[in-house]
């Protein structure tokens, strides 16, 4: 990616360093040596350049079990990340692994939250009981309301995202309390909220938010995965992808601040073909896989920005479009699955990037599913009805 863009602004690292193997294979010190190793090559890779890193799941020993309170891991990879984190941000990230900071640049007025959702994750048993662990909740509802009165506007970054799983059905990540919390908040601070950024899936998707009058008030991006790791997550089809990497142009022209400062312009999504590289392989000579450019956002789905209102066009293109609806999922696995995405596929991605909320995701799975069911009955009745026409012709 330095060959692509050799001095970017900031980089956004939303977590998930280690391999995703049983506890057994690792513990405090690899997860720690991994984080390290990750963290000297992007140091090396992009020298003197901000970083807001966020953790993942997997980046704690036991994996998911992250706790509400100070930790030897949080101390540590604090430690790791102290270049890249100015004094006011240490203690945060001890106690919890959450941090506020402006984003680089003179007179800037945007600002990075970078949130340790993990302790909303449904698989960590360390948080089950807490209604605000580490405090994070109101922290962010603070650092909003403070970020408001300041005139400034956020990026959020974290790892596991709430709402569900666009490839196997009914599957959240946060307990519900916690992703009806998180919901409320962004619902009352949208005006402050630029885009949120988050990873987790390994799959390239978008979230959409809503008022209570159903207009897009806010999007997620959820980042596409660099590693080729095939998820063992049982029902789930070819879940899979290629490498991929993005780069987001943003408008940093402060004099916009109230309007679009920050608002995502484009998206270019980079990917590695790991079918044709591995067709590369030769004993003869040395040869290297290109990344190459899979997508621009704005000439992809023909929407001028990364908005909430531009992204629910392109939720819009998909829905009806069969044409969007098969390109969005090509891009989601970065072309990896290229099988066609029918019926129950349709459902399953649509309604997750639609409906972040538990009821209205189910709501809209039975409604189009039961839509989809009726159609088929009816093809399949209109289908005996023209054979029973056509068998009295013959006849």
């Amino acid at each position: 990616m330095r060959d692509r863009l050799a001095t970017p602004d900031f980089v956004l690292w939303t977590g998930d360093d280690t391999p995703h193997v049983p506890n057994e294979q690792l513990g405090e010190e690899k997860v720690l040596h991994i984080i390290a190793n990750l963290t000297s090559l992007i140091n090396e890779t992009f020298p003197g350049t901000k970083v807001y890193a966020a953790m993942g799941n997997h980046d704690f020993h036991p994996k998911n079990q992250f706790p509400g309170k100070e930790h030897r891991i949080y101390d540590q990879t604090a430690e790791l990340w102290r270049p890249w984190l100015n004094d006011a941000s240490l203690p945060l990230f001890r106690a919890g692994a959450f941090y506020s900071e402006k984003l680089p640049g003179p007179g800037t007025r945007g600002r990075m939250v970078v949130l340790n959702t993990n302790l909303y994750y449904d698989q960590n048993n360390e948080t089950a009981g807490d209604e605000d662990p580490a405090g994070q909740f109101q922290w962010l509802e603070e650092t909003l309301t403070n970020a408001s009165r300041a005139d400034e506007k956020v990026y959020i970054v974290g790892h596991v995202p709430p709402g569900f799983f666009e490839k196997k059905r009914g599957k959240p990540w946060f307990r519900r309390g916690f992703n009806e919390r998180y919901l409320g908040i962004v619902q009352k601070h949208h005006r402050v909220i630029a885009a949120q950024f988050f990873g987790h899936h390994h799959t390239d998707s978008f979230r959409l938010f809503y008022s209570d009058t159903g207009s897009p008030i806010n999007v997620m991006f959820l980042a596409p995965g660099v590693s080729p790791w095939k998820t063992t997550l049982p029902g789930v089809s070819n879940g899979a992808n290629n490498p991929a990497i993005r780069v987001i142009d943003y408008d940093q022209d402060t004099l916009q601040v109230l309007f679009c400062f920050s608002l995502p312009q484009d998206m270019v999504t980079y990917y590695l073909n790991l079918t044709h590289a591995n067709m590369m392989e030769s004993p003869w000579k040395e040869e290297f896989p290109e990344w190459e450019e899979e997508y621009r956002l704005t000439e992809a789905f023909q929407v001028p920005n990364g908005s909430a209102h531009s992204m629910q066009m392109v939720l819009e293109r998909i829905w009806k479009d069969p044409h969007y609806l098969q390109l969005y999922y090509e891009f989601n696995s970065a072309r990896y699955d290229l099988e066609p995405c029918k019926q129950e596929c349709r459902v399953d991605h649509l309604c997750a990037i639609r409906e972040v909320d538990f009821v209205k995701y189910n709501e809209c799975v039975k409604t189009n599913s039961s839509a989809s069911a009726a159609t088929s009955v009816w093809l399949l009745v209109f289908c005996m009805f023209l054979g029973f026409l056509s068998s009295q012709r013959v006849l």
